[in-house]
């Protein structure tokens, strides 16, 4: 079912880069913490709507092939030569020597103390480019990764579910032995596997086995497993592994993508990581013989929809969740080449504003129009089900781009490491919401009070309990013309609170406070700034604070990639006691600019007159917190 298209009236949606199709798709986008919890089913839509009919397939090629589906850029960072010396690195990792220089390898080994690192050397994907020349009839490179792998077989015996690191890695590793098999017999010049070779098929045995009996559900991990098994179904020659595999991934479909495209994975990277995942599943069954259905078709089209509307000015998805700066992918012939082109080329989409159940909000100004693309506004916010999988404790949230660059960001994407940054990354803090200082921040679930989209604005009113006793209430709207954000924040609690709303800054940029009432935050030589307007509304304003580059407690960051944290500013509107009443306005406009405001009263309605290089719109706040755009 199609994103909610919104009618203007009240009423009550590392990944390192995450490429589509054939593309290889970065080693950071695949790690799962330990111990994640098992998906549950994704939110049924609120609204009826009858899908568009998916495309007919066409009908599955009779063949029993399954294609080598790559070493997710990991082969990239390890090349041949290491390999001869038994190095391996990941990341930023520099390489280190994991063997004896002969191909015997120490499994146990984790220098970084990093479990991506340890999945990623348990999976043997750093093995590609030793594979791939030996496919080529390189014999010394297929030599030695086969020595490698025969080593991991002997060195970790089934079941090796007791090493999370060699468990997690299960279903690359598979992949990878499919792809040794084939190079053996390419390189080889055979159409068997050699006997010498045994110890191959009965490792994918054991494999499939493992797989078998430890699905991980209707996630990625677990679409990557169903899809490893069909791999060695298909390259055995075993029906029964295929048809376990083809029953799990027509029935996870239905979860791991709802009705409106979105993912169960609460991240943006992720979301165009299982994009690219589902079209692997069509390849590898149709490629098999087996017809993929309708169903995964017109989930991935809605997928490729959502997508789109998440898509930012700048052409990256906003880092929701567990996501890294992704740029969307432009798919030919899809509505994602016109956002990942930047409107270059395409078909122009529709739609500007989108609502999905499973808790996002995707809006903009316009699509290029009558402006470029790069110069219109884009806004994401989160509400919805509680967290889990790959999501952070991010409801309420907004990101904002608008003057062709980032205005308001996440906290970002630290990697799997548990430890202090992580546990900051994923929590109230790391993103653009009223926080309480006494919880823990865990949303069980954030409410869509209503909306209301307009031609010059679109209002939001959202809802959630963050702890015992504790209400939280965010009305947004957003403004075309001048473009600028308002935020009114409510908090009530039956105790004394510290409330806190929280604006995340871009890592380049430095803050001036002046007064109670406003801080301006501009990189220097820049043409365009954001003045953050603390607004009296209910309760008297507090002295404006700012944080950059903290430690303890951590605050202040922005991880662009897992790799990459910087220094960035946060500015904080505080409230002590009971209750807090906070009205921001975020208000990019050219660096030259003047921003002002007045207040005014009609009534209990608070008038608000911002003047914003030189144009004058008026807002008004009514008791409630209803936020209305009046001039």
């Amino acid at each position: 079912m199609p994103a909610r298209h919104l009618r203007t009236k009240w009423r009550p949606l590392r990944l390192g880069i995450a490429a589509v199709a054939s593309l290889a798709v970065l080693g950071t986008a695949l790690v799962v913490p330990w111990g994640g919890s098992e998906p549950e089913a994704a939110a049924d839509p609120t609204v009826a709507r009858t899908p568009e009919p998916p495309t007919p397939p066409p009908a599955p090629k009779k063949l029993n092939t399954y294609s080598c589906s790559g070493y997710s850029g990991i082969d990239s960072i390890n090349p041949l030569a290491n390999l001869y010396q038994d190095k391996f690195t990941w990341g930023t990792t520099p390489a280190y020597q994991v063997g004896n220089g002969k191909g015997n390898v120490n499994w146990r080994l984790n220098p970084s103390k990093n479990p991506s690192w340890y999945m990623w050397l348990h999976s043997l994907r750093w093995l590609g480019q030793g594979i791939t020349a030996g496919a080529q009839g390189d014999q010394r490179a297929l030599k030695r990764v086969s020595t490698i792998a025969h080593d991991w077989v002997i060195d970790n015996p089934y079941s090796w579910k007791s090493d999370v690191g060699a468990y997690e890695s299960t279903m690359h590793r598979t992949n990878v032995l499919i792809c040794l098999r084939q190079a053996i017999m390419s390189g080889l010049k055979t159409p068997r596997l050699p006997r010498e070779y045994a110890w191959l098929d009965k490792a994918l045995q054991e494999h499939a086995w493992f797989l078998q009996k430890n699905w991980s559900g209707d996630w990625n991990h677990g679409t990557d497993e169903s899809l490893a098994l069909f791999g060695v179904g298909c390259t055995l020659g075993r029906s029964d592994l295929k048809q376990v595999a083809v029953t799990r991934l027509t029935g996870a479909i239905k979860t791991s993508i709802d009705t409106q495209g979105s993912t169960n994975e609460q991240s943006t990277a992720y979301a165009q990581f299982n994009y690219a995942l589902w079209g692997r599943v069509i390849d590898a069954l149709e490629k098999c013989g087996v017809d993929a259905g309708t169903t995964i078709r017109a989930r991935r089209r809605e997928l490729a929809k959502w997508l789109a509307l998440a898509t930012n000015s700048l052409g990256n998805l906003p880092q929701l969740g567990d996501s890294e700066v992704v740029r969307t992918f432009p798919v030919p012939g899809t509505v994602l080449e016109y956002a990942g082109t930047l409107g270059v080329s395409g078909i122009r989409p529709t739609q500007r504003v989108g609502i999905f159940d499973a808790g996002y909000i995707f809006g903009r100004t316009g699509w290029g129009e009558t402006r470029p693309f790069t110069q219109e506004s884009t806004y994401s916010i989160r509400f919805g089900p509680a967290r889990k999988l790959h999501g952070h404790e991010d409801h309420t949230s907004v990101t904002y781009t608008s003057h062709g660059r980032d205005v308001l960001i996440d906290g970002g994407h630290s990697g799997y490491k548990f430890d202090d940054w992580r546990s900051w990354a994923k929590s109230q803090f790391a993103h653009n919401e009223l926080t309480v200082a006494s919880t823990a921040g865990d949303h069980p679930e954030t409410r869509l009070v209503r909306s209301s989209i307009g031609t010059t604005s679109e209002y939001y009113e959202l809802a959630d309990t963050l702890g015992a006793g504790i209400s939280r209430t965010r009305d947004v709207l957003v403004l075309k013309d001048p473009d600028l954000m308002l935020v009114l924040d409510r908090g009530r609690s039956g105790t004394s609170q510290q409330y806190e709303t929280l604006w995340h800054l871009p890592s380049d940029q430095k803050v001036v406070v002046s007064g109670n009432d406003r801080a301006v935050a501009a990189k220097a030589g820049d043409r365009v700034k954001t003045t953050l307007l603390q607004i009296p509304f209910q309760q008297a304003t507090a002295p404006i604070s700012v944080v950059t580059g903290q430690q303890g407690p951590v605050q202040g960051w922005h991880y662009r990639t897992i790799d990459q944290r910087n220094p960035a500013s946060v500015v904080k509107f505080s409230r002590n006691g009971q209750d807090a009443t906070i009205l921001s306005a975020i208000v990019p406009t050219r660096t030259n600019a003047a921003v002002s405001y007045t207040t005014s009263y009609q009534g209990s309605r608070l008038i608000v007159n911002l003047k914003v290089d030189g144009a004058t719109t008026v807002i008004g706040i009514a008791a409630d917190g209803t936020l209305q755009r009046i001039k």
